[in-house]
Order: C-alpha cells, then structure tokens, then sequence
C-alpha cells in the first residue's frame, strides 16, 4: 500500500480524517504507524498529500492531511477486454489499473464461458476492492471506469465505433501478421480476446470499423501476461518516466 485512499465519509472535517478496517489494520500492522508520522494519502479521484496521524490506537487512526499534489498522468488508453477466468481478471484489473488504464469495457465473445459472467468477482463492490489496490500499488487516485457488454456484436457495431473514435484502433491477436506498435504517444484503443484468441467473425466484425490486428510475436502469452506486456510495449516512455 504506497497511499492511503481516502473517501468522502473517512472525513470529520475538512483536513482530518478517522480510518478503521483494513487501512487501520495496514497502518498498524504494515507500516507500524505512530503519533506524529506522516503518510502518503489521497483522496478517491482527487489529490493527493501528507496526512499526519494525530491519534492511534487499536480502533482507529486519526489524520491531519493536506492534499495539494495533483494524481499521475493517465494513459490516453482504453481497454476492450473479451472477460476472463475469474482469477485471472483480478490481476488484469488490478495492474491495468496500476499502469494508469483509466477505461476498460469487459466484452463478450464466442470462447468466452457463460459462467463467467455470473461470478461474483463482478460485483461492483468487488470490482471497486480490485481497482483500490491497483491504485494503492501505483500511488495514484483516480478510479477507472468499467463497463459491463454482454454482447458482442451489438456493442461493436454500435458502440465501439464511437467509442474508439480519434483513435489508434488495434487488436491484439495471435494470428496477426503486422508486429504491435510500441514507445506511442497518441489515443489508442486496445481490444484483447479471451484464451485462444477471438474467432475469425468476430476478427472481421473487428475490422469493418477500422480496427487492425496485431500480434505481440512469436510466443502465446495468458491474457494476464499478454495485458500488462501490450499496454507497456505501447506506452513504454509514459509508464517509465517520473
């Protein structure tokens, strides 16, 4: 946990804040934070700062913050996702959203199970858990927005087509002849399909509104590994630049 996530009902007033639960438990536990320390806060989709603890003990921890420090810039992606093993989406989210992803739409498609749509993992309490952690990894503040299409074609012929619109429009698939683009700069929209790839029609249905296929090389990367290595390969200099 690089910051302690603030939300607006942590607030007693306008510079102090009281935590219980889990971020109690880490400052206690993890950081053995005691009176007078400062620690790295930030406040759920907005700035960032110091906040010193003014009180601790087993039920709470009490913060003075001060939260001037804009959140790091986020990269000018979105993520169209074909959804994933249960397991395996978690640790997508969670290092999509440490890389800066600030978009992503979990998709359909032929390969993708029907029973993963009803996994709990997709409950909007638990997606927010899942995006928090990418944040406290990244130090950042700013929640991404994730979107639910249950269906395929629908979603591309009516939606995706503005979606990505002003945008780099590519694919990520195994059979693709034309090697990814790397160290870019510009708005790009990036789909990825589940295990085995997207089918040839849904391919197709891909480009009739102008998004190219790409392969990442020779080796067959997991989703999990392929996500994270694609969006760095993409944006290499605004991922590594302080």
């Amino acid at each position: 946990m690089n910051i302690i996530l603030l939300r607006k009902n942590d607030f007693i007033d306008p510079d102090t804040v009281v935590l219980k639960g889990r971020r109690k438990e880490h400052i206690l536990n993890v950081l053995k934070g005691k009176k007078g320390e400062d620690l790295f806060c930030g406040l759920v989709n907005g700035s960032m700062g110091p906040g010193r603890i003014t009180a601790i003990d087993l039920s709470m921890v009490k913060l003075k913050v001060t939260l001037e420090q804009e959140p790091p810039p986020a990269l000018p992606l979105t993520l169209v996702l074909a959804l994933p093993r249960p397991k395996m989406l978690k640790r997508i989210l969670e290092s999509s959203t440490a890389l800066g992803v600030k978009k992503i739409f979990l998709i359909n498609a032929w390969r993708v199970e029907k029973s993963y749509w009803q996994s709990p993992v997709l409950r909007d309490e638990n997606i927010d858990k899942i995006l928090s952690l990418g944040l406290e990894q990244a130090k950042d503040t700013v929640m991404p927005e994730l979107f639910k299409k249950k269906l395929f074609t629908p979603f591309v012929k009516q939606e995706l087509k503005t979606i990505s619109k002003d945008s780099m429009c590519i694919t990520a698939h195994p059979k693709a002849e034309i090697p990814c683009p790397g160290n870019i700069t510009c708005r790009t929209t990036l789909v990825l399909g589940p295990e085995g790839g997207f089918i040839d029609r849904e391919i197709e249905t891909l480009e009739t509104i102008g998004f190219q296929s790409v392969n990442l090389g020779r080796r067959i990367l997991r989703t999990e590994t392929a996500v994270p290595v694609i969006i760095s390969r993409l944006f290499s200099t605004a991922i590594t630049s302080p």
